[in-house]
């Protein structure tokens, strides 16, 4: 992508310029948004808005009528972090294919990241530094400050190289913290209510056959079969992970609610060494990581924690928004 032309704040810069945006007010938004999007237009670049329905309406009233910019459904894109960094990849490959010497991309995270499962998409704001590089990318992802909650203002300040001002400037972030390093920070991850009660399964080195069991007893058709059905597939390479990469003791609990299932495997080892494990395809390399990368694209939660007894992996199915 050496040869690419670059325009605005990104001309010169080699690979994926990752800014955010943390707006105040409706119109301190679109005067980031607008000008960024009418200078990619106006370059002749591929221009997309990936916002959610009431901030991308604000800013389709404030384009031209004949604006030049793609409305991805913000939503669909967001859906989960691993599928996310998946249709990017393949939306950016296919306009560099097509000739594109710049993209410019403004997104946001649905509202409901901004929740119990914000850990996994602060993740994949650090990951995606490394994940879209490849490629001559200029994408702001937009933050709300009267809603985001502080700490997570301070993730979004860790994970993206800069800001973009409505002011038009655009500042090094003075707490930017490269990917590899912030990936493999052991965070703490907030127990699910659920949790708080006796699991309905305790496991101790099942093999995936009975955990693939214990998943199909636990439904009591409060999910999709669908659902389940991912659920399961995510549990039997989450333990068969554990079983070939981790170390000794393997253990599986369950719980059963009325709107969600929860697994958690745990075993005596450190866990991946790859940080972007689970968030982008295993490098061949890597043990265990396409297990992981397909248990990301299966639940619609995924935790990871190192602690003093070893490893655990954490999936929900179903609804991981419950009041915490």
């Amino acid at each position: 992508m050496s040869d690419a032309v670059r325009t605005g704040a990104a001309a010169h810069h080699q690979g994926y310029f990752h800014e955010a945006v943390r707006y105040a007010s409706d119109e301190e938004l679109l005067a980031v948004a607008v000008p960024f999007l009418l200078g990619g237009v106006a370059a002749g670049e591929p221009t997309f808005v990936a916002l959610g329905e009431r901030t991308g309406g604000l800013v389709r009233a404030a384009l031209p009528a004949n604006r030049g910019v793609e409305f991805l459904p913000g939503d669909d894109v967001y859906a989960r972090p691993a599928a996310a960094i998946r249709s990017y990849r393949q939306l950016l490959a296919d306009q560099v294919a097509a000739g594109a010497g710049q993209i410019r991309i403004i997104g946001e995270v649905p509202p409901v990241a901004l929740g119990p499962t914000w850990d996994w998409w602060a993740r994949y704001e650090s990951a995606i530094n490394h994940a879209y590089d490849d490629f001559p990318l200029w994408s702001m992802c937009a933050y709300d400050s009267r809603t985001t909650p502080a700490a997570m203002l301070a993730d979004v300040a860790r994970t993206h190289p800069r800001f973009a001002t409505p002011d038009g400037r655009h500042v090094p972030s003075e707490t930017w913290t490269p990917p590899a390093s912030y990936l493999r920070e052991n965070r703490p991850v907030a127990p699910d209510p659920l949790q708080a009660t006796p699991p309905a399964v305790e496991l101790t080195e099942p093999t995936a056959a009975r955990a693939r069991t214990a998943v199909y007893d636990a439904d009591r058709g409060q999910l999709p079969a669908d659902d389940v059905a991912d659920l399961v597939v995510a549990v039997s390479e989450t333990v068969t992970n554990a079983l070939r990469h981790g170390a000794p003791p393997v253990r599986l609990r369950l719980w059963s609610g009325d709107d969600r299932i929860i697994v958690t495997v745990s075993d005596g080892g450190d866990g991946p060494r790859d940080p972007f494990a689970g968030l982008l395809p295993a490098n061949g390399t890597a043990p265990g990581g396409l297990g992981l990368w397909i248990t990301y694209q299966s639940c619609n939660h995924v935790t990871l924690h190192c602690g003093a007894d070893g490893f655990t992996v954490r999936l929900t199915a179903g609804n991981p928004h419950a009041a915490r």
